[in-house]
């Protein structure tokens, strides 16, 4: 049973998340349609959004096995792609690192771009909230949007055949992330970051299997570090 205090950080999250379900249905029915088109069955579409559950490594994963890329390449670009869970869930330690296993390893599942954003947003401003505060809030935050889409998903794989051919909708995929993303750029080091990524990205583009991602990847991290470095020198 949910103490009232608990109760209200887990509505609060739950309402603040409700602006990113714009995003996660097309996106989630996006990747059922795409899975189906590359040969996967619903079955393997579900499973692929509800083991892996973050959508743009899926896409990269798919997009490189539909290539015939060697599995070792599948699995370093997918890891790579995702390699900004790492970072979250460092940020999110201080906060909901005192919790149970359980809650931990269930913290850790759904730790998507948007349940760390609004997260660690809210922690920012509400230092008070105890830790169960905190984590009905983040769960709360995550409970739709995950929801939606695996139903999404599976919307996608099973009626995505009736939409007609040549019908565009795969610019949902860069306008979210550029959404979610965007706002996020605050520091020099981000912004580096960032512009390191996209420049090596489309410089790259035809390293074989796609292999420029992780290329472009690893320099952006370390341009991050360095502009990080220099600054806290310089400070």
């Amino acid at each position: 049973m949910l103490s009232p205090s608990v109760r209200s950080t887990f509505l609060r999250g739950l309402r603040a998340s409700l602006p990113f379900t714009a995003m996660i249905v097309p996106f989630g029915a996006l990747f059922g349609i795409v899975a189906r088109a590359h040969g996967l069955s619903i079955l393997e579409a579900m499973a692929f959004s509800i083991v892996v559950i973050a959508g743009a490594s899926q896409f990269a994963a798919l997009q490189l096995m539909q290539e015939g890329a060697p599995l070792l390449i599948v699995i370093l670009t997918a890891t790579a792609v995702n390699l900004r869970m790492a970072m979250y869930s460092v940020a999110m330690a201080p906060h909901l690192g005192r919790a149970p296993l359980w809650q931990r390893a269930l913290v850790a599942y759904v730790l998507i771009d948007q349940s760390y954003l609004l997260g660690a947003a809210a922690f920012e401003r509400e230092r008070g909230w105890s830790l169960a505060e905190k984590l009905g809030y983040y769960f709360g935050s995550v409970v739709l949007l995950c929801g939606l889409w695996y139903l999404a998903t599976w919307v996608g794989a099973a009626f995505g055949a009736l939409l007609p051919q040549g019908l565009a909708i795969d610019f949902i995929v860069p306008v979210t992330f550029l959404a979610m993303i965007s706002p996020m750029l605050l520091t020099r080091a981000q912004m580096a970051a960032a512009l390191v990524s996209i420049g090596l990205s489309l410089a790259l583009w035809w390293m074989p299997y796609s292999s420029g991602l992780l290329v472009a990847a690893l320099c952006a991290m370390a341009t991050g570090a360095a502009v990080e470095t220099w600054e806290g020198r310089n400070a």
